[in-house]
Protein backbone atom coordinates (compact mmCIF):
# COMPACT_ATOMS: atom_id res chain seq x y z
CA UNK A 1 0.00 0.00 0.00
CA UNK A 2 1.51 3.69 -0.51
CA UNK A 3 -0.35 6.66 0.37
CA UNK A 4 -0.30 10.42 -0.99
CA UNK A 5 -1.41 12.84 0.55
CA UNK A 6 -1.79 17.20 0.32
CA UNK A 7 -2.09 19.38 2.48
CA UNK A 8 -4.05 22.45 2.14
CA UNK A 9 -4.28 25.47 4.21
CA UNK A 10 -7.21 27.10 3.05
CA UNK A 11 -8.44 30.90 3.58
CA UNK A 12 -10.51 30.88 6.62
CA UNK A 13 -14.39 31.13 5.19
CA UNK A 14 -13.25 30.16 1.53
CA UNK A 15 -13.65 26.40 3.10
CA UNK A 16 -17.07 25.87 1.51
CA UNK A 17 -15.60 27.14 -1.99
CA UNK A 18 -12.66 24.36 -1.67
CA UNK A 19 -14.64 21.64 -0.91
CA UNK A 20 -17.15 21.99 -3.40
CA UNK A 21 -14.14 22.94 -6.45
CA UNK A 22 -12.43 19.17 -4.75
CA UNK A 23 -16.46 17.99 -5.27
CA UNK A 24 -17.19 19.18 -8.69
CA UNK A 25 -13.71 18.57 -10.43
CA UNK A 26 -13.03 15.41 -12.33
CA UNK A 27 -9.57 13.67 -11.12
CA UNK A 28 -9.62 10.86 -13.73
CA UNK A 29 -8.54 8.58 -10.82
CA UNK A 30 -10.86 5.51 -11.46
CA UNK A 31 -9.44 5.12 -14.68
CA UNK A 32 -5.83 4.78 -13.60
CA UNK A 33 -4.68 1.17 -12.89
CA UNK A 34 -3.55 0.32 -8.90
CA UNK A 35 -5.63 3.69 -7.51
CA UNK A 36 -7.69 2.11 -4.57
CA UNK A 37 -9.39 5.14 -2.97
CA UNK A 38 -9.68 8.89 -2.34
CA UNK A 39 -10.54 11.17 0.14
CA UNK A 40 -10.82 14.93 0.97
CA UNK A 41 -9.82 15.36 4.92
CA UNK A 42 -10.86 18.37 6.92
CA UNK A 43 -8.15 19.27 9.55
CA UNK A 44 -7.28 21.85 12.73
CA UNK A 45 -8.50 25.60 12.26
CA UNK A 46 -6.31 28.69 12.96
CA UNK A 47 -7.34 32.59 12.72
CA UNK A 48 -5.94 32.19 9.47
CA UNK A 49 -6.84 28.69 7.36
CA UNK A 50 -7.94 25.42 7.98
CA UNK A 51 -6.08 22.58 6.72
CA UNK A 52 -7.61 20.57 4.42
CA UNK A 53 -5.92 17.00 3.12
CA UNK A 54 -6.42 14.74 0.00
CA UNK A 55 -5.41 11.08 0.81
CA UNK A 56 -5.17 8.84 -2.34
CA UNK A 57 -4.24 5.17 -1.40
CA UNK A 58 -2.94 3.45 -3.96
CA UNK A 59 -1.66 -0.09 -4.81
CA UNK A 60 1.57 0.33 -4.34
CA UNK A 61 4.47 3.73 -5.44
CA UNK A 62 5.10 2.05 -8.84
CA UNK A 63 1.01 2.68 -9.21
CA UNK A 64 1.48 6.31 -7.94
CA UNK A 65 4.37 6.98 -9.94
CA UNK A 66 3.35 5.94 -13.22
CA UNK A 67 -0.17 7.78 -12.33
CA UNK A 68 2.34 11.24 -12.03
CA UNK A 69 3.37 10.49 -15.52
CA UNK A 70 0.07 9.85 -16.94
CA UNK A 71 -2.35 11.68 -19.44
CA UNK A 72 -5.08 11.06 -16.12
CA UNK A 73 -2.95 13.26 -14.70
CA UNK A 74 -2.50 15.95 -16.74
CA UNK A 75 -5.74 16.43 -17.54
CA UNK A 76 -6.71 16.33 -14.33
CA UNK A 77 -3.70 18.57 -13.26
CA UNK A 78 -4.30 21.28 -16.65
CA UNK A 79 -5.91 23.97 -14.70
CA UNK A 80 -4.64 23.71 -10.89
CA UNK A 81 -5.00 26.76 -8.79
CA UNK A 82 -5.77 29.34 -11.72
CA UNK A 83 -9.31 29.91 -10.19
CA UNK A 84 -8.82 28.62 -6.95
CA UNK A 85 -5.36 30.47 -6.33
CA UNK A 86 -7.37 32.99 -3.28
CA UNK A 87 -8.50 30.31 -1.59
CA UNK A 88 -4.58 28.88 -0.59
CA UNK A 89 -2.51 30.10 1.83
CA UNK A 90 0.94 28.62 0.13
CA UNK A 91 1.33 26.12 -2.51
CA UNK A 92 0.37 21.90 -1.19
CA UNK A 93 2.93 20.03 0.78
CA UNK A 94 3.17 16.66 -0.50
CA UNK A 95 3.58 13.79 1.43
CA UNK A 96 4.12 9.95 0.52
CA UNK A 97 4.00 7.36 2.83
CA UNK A 98 4.77 3.46 2.54
CA UNK A 99 2.88 1.19 4.04
CA UNK A 100 5.18 -0.92 6.63
CA UNK A 101 2.58 -3.23 9.08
Amino acid sequence: MYLAMNRFRIVRGQEETFVAHWRNRESYLDRVPGFVRFHLLKGSETDEYTLFASFTEWADEDAFVAWTHSEAFRAAHVNAGQTTRDLYLGPPQLELFSAVL
